[in-house]
């Protein structure tokens, strides 16, 4: 399927979220959640349309680890961090257009 978003790990956080140079906006799902399947096009539409910020996703039921550590608890969760730290929280699933607006100021300033 083309513009799947990169998976991340418990493993690969640190390195893939944390110290990246670029914002990252992570994707805190589960196969079995219904309103993540109806974001994941979405973002995966996003991913490929903009340069200002990478989009991975993580499966929160493989890896608790992060999904505990950043206090995960109800999905969809996106977690937008810059410089490591968090930058923006949305939960539950938006309309593109809802995303992008509350992502944009976030990821400006």
């Amino acid at each position: 399927m083309a513009g799947k978003l990169p998976d991340v790990t418990d493993a690969n956080f640190q390195s893939e979220v944390l110290e990246s140079q670029e914002p990252v906006l992570v994707d805190f799902w589960a196969p079995w959640c219904g309103p993540c399947r109806i974001v994941h096009p979405i973002l995966e539409e996003m991913a490929e349309e903009r340069d200002d910020v990478r989009i991975v996703s993580l499966n929160v039921d493989d890896n608790q680890q992060t999904a505990a550590r950043y206090e995960v608890l109800s999905i969809p969760t996106l977690i937008l961090f810059k410089d490591g730290e968090e930058a923006k929280r949305i939960v539950g699933a938006q309309p593109k257009r809802r995303l992008e607006a509350e992502l944009d100021p976030a990821l400006a300033a």
